[in-house]
């Protein structure tokens, strides 16, 4: 068993301007898929489009944080939100949902891109490859606020969360952080020349990164303030099997055309 280090969220404070763990998390996650997506362009000799890459994931960032944040609340705390709707901007009190962010990126992007006459499937597969780093430094920031841990375990690294009682628990966070950040990172980047069909990488992303989410969420400890669907399903899973019949209908599509 062990205990979870307390780390406080708050790295430095100067007046009311706080500069937290989760926040960083997020900055530097924006800034490797930069890097990353540049690179890609270079390899492909299209390093021209680069200002439109930067536009796009300044954009794409505003409408994660805003997708994140609206997912949170009306996704998994839909009545508490509903009658206390200043609370939605609280954005540093913590509450960030994954599948908002990417509906709220997946949109601006869209719209910034038609607007530019440019091909989405084409960036999408860019940014896809590179989410994953997205998630493992999202589920970190998780970790160090001590929050989405799992259910108890008797697991030798089963760890006691401050705010999850007595008893250890999974780490789930990081074990998110493992398989669908880091693992999944290195498996789609050594794919990301082959010559496939714009999308199919997308496709894949998001295919697989919801069957990952679906079983974990199994051993996460059930947060949200309503039953769950046939006292069976998670909100989280209902989302990722979203994602996944989007990934698989995308694949057909792609494939047919």
């Amino acid at each position: 068993m062990l205990t979870h280090p307390n780390i406080d969220p708050v790295i430095f404070q100067i007046g009311p301007l706080q500069i937290r763990w989760y926040g960083l998390m997020y900055i530097i996650s924006f800034l490797l898929s930069l890097f990353l997506c540049r690179y890609q362009l270079k390899e492909k000799g299209k390093l021209e489009l680069y200002p439109i890459l930067e536009n796009l994931l300044f954009y794409s960032f505003l409408g994660l944080i805003v997708g994140a944040r609206l997912g949170f609340c009306f996704f998994y705390y839909p009545d508490y939100f509903l009658k206390n709707p200043l609370e939605i901007p609280a954005i540093w009190k913590g509450g960030m949902s994954f599948h908002g962010g990417l509906i709220g990126a997946v949109v601006v992007g869209y719209i910034y891109l038609r607007f530019k006459g440019q091909s989405f499937l084409f960036w999408a597969d860019l940014i896809a490859v590179t989410a994953p780093l997205g998630l493992f430094f999202g589920r970190i920031g998780n970790f160090i606020n001590g929050e989405i841990y799992g259910k108890p375990s008797n697991l030798p690294w089963a760890i006691v969360f401050p705010e999850g009682g007595p008893e250890p628990r999974h780490p789930v966070q990081l074990y998110e952080a493992l398989f669908t950040g880091l693992l999944l990172f290195i498996f789609l980047w050594s794919l990301r020349n082959r010559p496939w069909k714009e999308g199919i990488k997308l496709a894949l992303f998001l295919v697989i990164y919801g069957i990952l989410r679906f079983l974990f969420e199994f051993l996460r400890e059930p947060g949200q303030s309503f039953p769950l669907l046939f006292d069976f399903l998670t909100m989280g899973q209902i989302l990722s099997l979203g994602m996944i019949l989007t990934g698989i209908c995308l694949f057909l599509y792609l494939y047919r055309k």
